[in-house]
């Protein structure tokens, strides 16, 4: 049986190689992009089944532009965005009401200091067989 793919996309280059630690020890093949413009290669290749993406990188909204991105190409691609942005700025995001789903293209939204069985938890519902 073919492993799930997971592009996974953070600046933070010791949390990014955690996350990838986590999840290959848990049956997941892991793809690493370091922020929005080296992700648009995988992007473009579609060659993941699901993206994790952290919301400021090169841009305050790199993850808002990538998850727009991945969607235009796939909307059933899922996409799960981690954040820290609530404890750095106090500036709250979701994706529980109707509107902030109308602007946030994500199918899950984890703030951080994320827990990885969380984000575990997250892609498994979101493409666990």
């Amino acid at each position: 049986m073919k492993k799930k793919t997971i592009l996974m996309v953070d600046d933070d280059m010791d949390l990014r190689g955690q996350m990838k630690f986590f999840l290959e020890s848990s049956g997941y093949e892991v793809l690493e992009a370091g922020g929005e413009s080296e992700a648009i290669e995988y992007i473009n290749k579609n060659n993941y089944d699901l993206a994790v993406i952290d919301l400021m990188m090169e841009n305050q909204d790199s993850g808002f532009v990538l998850s727009h991105k991945i969607k235009k190409l796939d909307n059933s691609k899922p996409v799960i965005i981690v954040t820290g942005v609530t404890k750095e700025t106090g500036i709250h995001f979701g994706i529980k009401t109707l509107e902030e789903r109308s602007w946030i293209k994500a199918d899950e939204f984890i703030q951080k200091d994320l827990r990885f069985e969380q984000l575990k938890g997250a892609i498994d519902k979101l493409i666990g067989d």
